[in-house]
């Protein structure tokens, strides 16, 4: 049973309030609705594509053998807890210089331990963050995940809303959405993070694949907003589409236009920065702006009482840049198999929320 029908049932709502799934999350989850939350005038939102973040063993059946010490990278111990290091001093800068990060999505993670390692690292000690990962079916076993700090954000549940691609004669599955349900200073808020199928083979020819990636996540969004009209609802993800391509501004249908966006709607803020021409990723000397965050038209409600969107960002402080000009792409993990003790070939994104 989805989230959107559990919550028509007010029996099985009052259930489904005291209950909380044990999938991929460590056991002191469990108790976590019962720590208060913080009283924030304003809280961040991000999303970074770390960049394969594998541990540096094989999974079987995943084609991940370039990342252990005897593959392509050789992706030693040491290497992968500097990968950890640097991923979280991105994420303690971020939580410094906005304060209040209360959530966060991440792709190409490969498992749950290695998000456990990442919120482990004492960059991040303070915050003590949540993890929830999901094995994949993506074959070289690189996941989305979601990571959460507890005092801003309760988790209620989670689940996978699967992508099946068709069209080609044969059905395959693509990377799941992962679906966030939890509450977000008093408001009750859904998260879909997203990585959606790559360019590599070619724009047109992968098209087809974002497409229906985008479908799944608007009859997901569709679903709730037939329950309440007034749902928060949070896309977040590496697309691999820039915010003006067909799967962004007509299948999601999402929107720059504020003062024309619906409460059921999605507006996408960083559709105005992509037009004008910053990006959180470097293709020959182009930039493309594929991470996004895309909010329902609930949150441009001015309400003191709640909160609201603020603003929108590409974080991109001098340190995990090549060099320190402003134009300058993501200072990547490798250069070919060469380490280059890296970030990520992705910027993240911010959206700050106010009341």
């Amino acid at each position: 049973m989805t989230i959107a029908r559990l919550i028509k049932h007010p029996a099985l709502s009052i259930l489904f309030a005291a209950l909380l799934t044990t999938s991929c999350k460590n056991a002191e989850k469990k108790i976590e609705r019962s720590e208060p939350q913080k009283n924030v005038s304003k809280v961040t939102l991000a999303f970074y594509n770390c960049e394969n973040l594998f541990d540096t063993h094989h999974q079987p059946g995943k084609q991940d053998e370039d990342f252990t010490p005897e593959g392509k990278y050789h992706y030693t111990q040491r290497i992968f807890e500097q990968k950890l290091h640097n991923i979280a001093s991105v994420f303690q800068a971020m939580n410094s210089e906005h304060n209040n990060l209360a959530i966060a999505g991440l792709a190409e993670v490969e498992n749950d331990r290695v998000l456990q390692d990442l919120c482990s690292q004492p960059e991040l000690g303070d915050k003590h963050f949540r993890h929830i990962c999901h094995a994949g079916p993506d074959p070289r076993g690189i996941n989305v995940g979601f990571i959460y700090d507890p005092s801003l954000f309760i988790l209620l549940n989670e689940e996978i809303v699967p992508v099946m691609f068709t069209g080609t004669g044969h059905r395959s599955h693509g990377r799941d959405i992962l679906h966030i349900y939890g509450i977000l200073d008093g408001d009750t808020v859904h998260v879909f993070v997203n990585h959606w199928t790559s360019r590599r083979k070619g724009e047109d020819e992968s098209e087809r694949k974002r497409v229906q990636a985008a479908q799944a996540n608007k009859t997901a969004i569709d679903e709730l907003m037939s329950v309440n009209p007034n749902t928060k609802v949070i896309v977040m993800g590496d697309f691999n589409d820039n915010p003006t391509d067909r799967s962004i501004a007509e299948v999601l249908a999402a929107t720059d236009d504020k003062n024309n966006t619906s409460a059921s709607a999605l507006y996408n803020p960083f559709q105005s920065i992509y037009n004008s021409g910053e990006g959180t990723e470097k293709y020959r000397s182009t930039w493309n702006l594929f991470d996004q965050i895309i909010l329902s038209g609930s949150f441009l409600s001015n309400n003191a009482h709640h909160l609201y969107y603020n603003s929108a960002e590409i974080y991109r402080p001098a340190f995990i840049m090549e060099s320190k000009k402003q134009n300058d792409a993501p200072k990547r993990s490798f250069t070919g198999s060469r380490w280059m003790n890296g970030y990520s070939d992705h910027f993240p994104v911010l959206v700050e929320l106010s009341k």
